[in-house]
């Protein structure tokens, strides 16, 4: 068991190895689509892209619809393991709709030897969400 403390550093170490191990500067927040958002998840049992929509229920539907329209080309030419939540809620209980692929094995963000395992999916991942992102932009604005 971790303290707090320990937890917090160990998770400030992952972030910053991640950042020297794959630097580049991802989209993340700045899709330029209000409300829609790129993040990567890790904690002590899982590890997650995902593409969050997050705004008021009127844009998270259109944004949805369109997104849902696009399912087919993600996951036969980026991400077949994409999974498509429309109900997804936070840990703070928020709603959103989420589109995410996580790791498929055990992970923990305190178990350093999962580390490389976790940067290597974060990365590779990430960029096939991106790519697929950037060729659909102007469809997903629409």
């Amino acid at each position: 068991m971790f303290s707090k403390e320990e937890s917090r550093i160990l998770r400030q170490e992952f972030w910053t190895s991640f950042g020297k191990s794959f630097p580049r500067k991802w989209i993340l927040y700045n899709t330029k689509l209000k409300g829609l958002s790129f993040k990567f998840h890790f904690d002590t049992k899982t590890a997650l892209v995902a593409l969050d929509i997050e705004d008021d229920l009127e844009h998270r539907i259109k944004y949805w619809e369109k997104l849902v329209a696009l399912k087919s080309i993600l996951t036969d030419e980026y991400l077949p393991e994409a999974i498509y939540e429309e109900e997804y809620f936070l840990e703070n209980h928020k709603e959103i709709s989420r589109i995410y692929v996580p790791l498929q094995q055990k992970v923990s963000i305190h178990n350093k030897n999962s580390w490389r395992d976790v940067m290597e999916f974060f990365n590779n991942t990430m960029h096939l969400f991106e790519a697929f992102f950037l060729e659909y932009k102007d469809v997903i604005e629409g």
